[in-house]
C-alpha cells in the first residue's frame, strides 16, 4: 500500500470511528443505565485497529520496546503494517490473543523516591487504544464536570481555573488529596465490578481482565503477578483510573452541600453551620474545597477516605494537607493563593508557578549545560534548551507568572554564559559578546536565539467551568 493509498484508507477509518463512537455515546446518555453487549466485534473491527496502530505509532513511546524487544518501526519495516494488522485482527477474533506482561522501568521522583512505569508491548498497545476508542465514548456520558485529568478537550488549566473560580467565592478551606500508590493499588475487583455496571459484552470484560492480569517483567527480570492496580503508562490505565475514581466524583456530587444543591439550599447550610463544598480532580490528584470551617474540611476528608477505600485506595497522611487560601496551596504545578492586591484593601485569589516547578525546570536546565558537551555546536544547547524553554513557559503563561518567567531568564543566560566559558576559556568578555551575543548580552547564535521566557507575555486563562465541548457531538 502506497503513502496516498493509506492516507485514504486512514482518513475513511477516522470517519468510521468518529461516526461509531458518536452514536455510543449518544445512547450512553440518553439511557444512563444501558449496558452495551455486542462490543468486542467493533475492538476488533479494521478501522479501530487502522487508528489505533497510527496513535501508537505517533506516539513518542513508539521507540521503546515492550519484552518482546519490538518497536513500532520494526513492524512497519520488517513485518509490514497490513500483515501485523491482519494477524492481530485474526488473533483477537479467535480468541487467541493474550496479553504480555509490560516491561517494567523505575522512573525517579523527588525524594528519592521511585515510580513504576509499564512498558507494553506495540501489539498489546495496539488492542489497548482501540479498546479505548471503544469504551471511551461510553464512559465518558458518565463522567463528571469536575473530573479533568486525561479527557478529551479537557486540560490542567481548567482544573486550575476551577479551584481559583471556588476559592474565590467562600470557598476557602481545601483539603489536598493524595491518594497512596493510586495506579498500583486499585482494587481489580471493585475496578471490573464499575465496567461491568456500562459493558455487557463478557468478551471485552475478559480482555480488559487480561491486560489487568498481565503481569510485570521487573528491572530483575523476575516476572511478577498484578494483583493490583493498573501498569502506569499504559494507554488504557488513564481510562480506567477515571473509572475506578469516579466513586468519589459521584459520592460529592449527590452530597448535600455538593454542586446538585440549589443557591438556597446553600444558604440555609450556612446558616445552620453546615458546610458546603465541591470536587476538583485531575486523575489522582484532587482538591476538595469547603466552604465552612477546618473541622468540617477534616470531617469531609475522612469520608473521602472512606469512599475511595471501597475501591482498595488509601490517603497518604503525610501529603493529604487541609489548608485555607490565604496560606496557599500548590495543584498541578501552580501555587493558588489568596492575597491583599497591592495598593488596595481589595484580596484577590491569584495563580503563580510553584516553587517546585521553578527548580524543576531550573534543574532540567542545569543538567542539559551539563550534558552537552563543549566539543559539541553552540546550536545543539540552544536547540534543547529553546524547546524546554517554551514548553515551560506555554503552560505557566496563563497566570501572574512575569517575575518567575524574568527570574527563569537570568538564570538560563548565566548557565548557558557558563557553558559558553567552558566551550572557549581563552576568550575574553568582548570577544565572548561579539561573536556570541551579537554584541550585546542575550546567547544567540547564527542560526537562533535562546529562548527568552522574560519575554513572554502572561494573559489570563478563560474559566470555562461545565461548558467544555465533547469530540462527539449529541445531536444527530
Amino acid at each position: 500500500m502506497n503513502t496516498d493509498e493509506l492516507e485514504y484508507a486512514l482518513m475513511r477509518a477516522e470517519c468510521r470511528v468518529l461516526e461509531i463512537q458518536t452514536k455510543l455515546h449518544r445512547w450512553a446518555r440518553e439511557d444512563p443505565h444501558r449496558r452495551f453487549d455486542d462490543l468486542f466485534n467493533l475492538v476488533a473491527d479494521p478501522a479501530f485497529l487502522l487508528v489505533a496502530w497510527v496513535r501508537v505509532r505517533g506516539n513518542k513511546g513508539a521507540r521503546t520496546a515492550g519484552v518482546d524487544g519490538e518497536t513500532a518501526y520494526y513492524v512497519e519495516t520488517v513485518r509490514g503494517v497490513e500483515v501485523f494488522l491482519g494477524g492481530l485482527r485474526a488473533s483477537i477474533k479467535d480468541r487467541s490473543f493474550c496479553p504480555l506482561p509490560v516491561r517494567e522501568r523505575m522512573i525517579p521522583k523527588t525524594g528519592g523516591k521511585f515510580r513504576r512505569l509499564g512498558i507494553a508491548t506495540v501489539t498489546d498497545r495496539v488492542v489497548q487504544a482501540s479498546l479505548k476508542l471503544v469504551l471511551e465514548p461510553i464512559f465518558e456520558a458518565d463522567f463528571l464536570p469536575c473530573s479533568y485529568g486525561f479527557r478529551p478537550n479537557h486540560r490542567a488549566h481548567d482544573a486550575v481555573a476551577e479551584v481559583r473560580h471556588l476559592t474565590s467565592h467562600s470557598y476557602e478551606w481545601i483539603v489536598e488529596g493524595d491518594i497512596k500508590a493510586c495506579f498500583d493499588e486499585i482494587s481489580h475487583t471493585a475496578l471490573m465490578d464499575r465496567v461491568r455496571a456500562r459493558v455487557g459484552d463478557k468478551r471485552v470484560l475478559t480482555l480488559v481482565k487480561a491486560f489487568l492480569k498481565s503481569g510485570i517483567l521487573g528491572e530483575d527480570r523476575a516476572l511478577r503477578e498484578t494483583s493490583a492496580g493498573t501498569p502506569q503508562g499504559s494507554i488504557l490505565s488513564p481510562l480506567l483510573s477515571n473509572v475506578a475514581l469516579s466513586v468519589l466524583d459521584k459520592h460529592i456530587a449527590q452530597g448535600l452541600g455538593g454542586p446538585a444543591s440549589t443557591f438556597n439550599d446553600r444558604r440555609k447550610r450556612r446558616r445552620c453551620g453546615l458546610p458546603n463544598y465541591r470536587l476538583v480532580r485531575y486523575a489522582d490528584d484532587w482538591c476538595l474545597v469547603v466552604s465552612g470551617t477546618r473541622a468540617d474540611a477534616e470531617a469531609l476528608k475522612e469520608e473521602a477516605a472512606g469512599v475511595l477505600s471501597t475501591m482498595g485506595l488509601r490517603l497518604s497522611p503525610e501529603k493529604t494537607l487541609i489548608t485555607h487560601i490565604d496560606e496557599g496551596l500548590d495543584f498541578l504545578g501552580w501555587h493558588i493563593q489568596r492575597h491583599r492586591k497591592r495598593g488596595t484593601n481589595e484580596h484577590y485569589v491569584y495563580t503563580y508557578p510553584s516553587r517546585k516547578a521553578l527548580a524543576a525546570v531550573m534543574a532540567k536546565v542545569k543538567t542539559q549545560c551539563r550534558r552537552t558537551g563543549t566539543d559539541l555546536p553552540f546550536d545543539t544547547l540552544l536547540i534543547q534548551l529553546n524547546r524546554m524553554l517554551r514548553g515551560w513557559c506555554a503552560y505557566f503563561r496563563p497566570g501572574v507568572s512575569s517575575a518567575t518567567f524574568q527570574y527563569l531568564s537570568s538564570y538560563v543566560w548565566g548557565r548557558v554564559i557558563w557553558w559558553l566559558r567552558r566551550k572557549h576559556p581563552r576568550m575574553n568578555w568582548k570577544d565572548l559578546r561579539r561573536r556570541f551575543c551579537g554584541g550585546g548580552w542575550w546567547p544567540a547564535s547564527e542560526e537562533r536565539e535562546l529562548f527568552s521566557p522574560a519575554k513572554v507575555r502572561t494573559t489570563r486563562y478563560r474559566y470555562r467551568g461545565s461548558v467544555i465541548p465533547s469530540p462527539w457531538p449529541i445531536a444527530g
